[in-house]
Parts: C-alpha cells; structure tokens; sequence
C-alpha cells in the first residue's frame, strides 16, 4: 500500500510539532495502523531519511519484492522507520 500526499502530510504534521515525544510512536501507529512501524535509534539506519524532524528522521520502507529495502519513492512505501535522532526539544 502507497502513502498518499494527506498521509504524508499529517505525518509532517505530528513529526514537526515541537512537543513530540517518545509516545509520538504509539499515536503514528494507532493513525496508520496499515503501515508497518518500525523505531530505532537514527545511527542504526545508514541510509539518507525520507525527511529529518528535529528529534526523529523517518524512513521508508518497500517490501513489494519480498526483501525489505528503503526507498525514497512514497508509491513504494508500505512502512516507515522512526528513527530517533536522540534529541530533546
């Protein structure tokens, strides 16, 4: 399943807010309970993030070719890794 532009959207919204927290997690998933969520910390991925936050980077992950890879391309998307950048607000 592809993220679409509101869904990217709404996940910049909550990402951005400068309040976010560890529970941001817990809420993204609840919201998007058809992506598969992944946390980490941000020195665990070696790959350029999809878009950086101040506290988190987010990634995206395809897996249409049964081999997990992250891509940039939304259309290809059917997960996000929350990367924590270990940053307090």
């Amino acid at each position: 399943m592809a993220l679409d532009a509101d869904e990217l959207n709404e996940i910049d919204r909550v990402l951005s807010d400068p309040g976010v927290d560890a529970g941001v997690f817990t809420e993204l998933r609840r919201r998007f309970p058809h992506l598969s969520w992944t946390k980490c910390d941000a020195s665990d991925v070696n790959e350029m993030p999809f878009r950086s936050y101040l506290r988190y980077e987010i990634h995206l992950v395809d897996r249409t070719d049964h081999c997990l890879q992250i891509t940039a391309d939304p259309m290809r998307a059917s997960g996000i890794v929350l990367a924590d950048r270990n940053v307090t607000p």
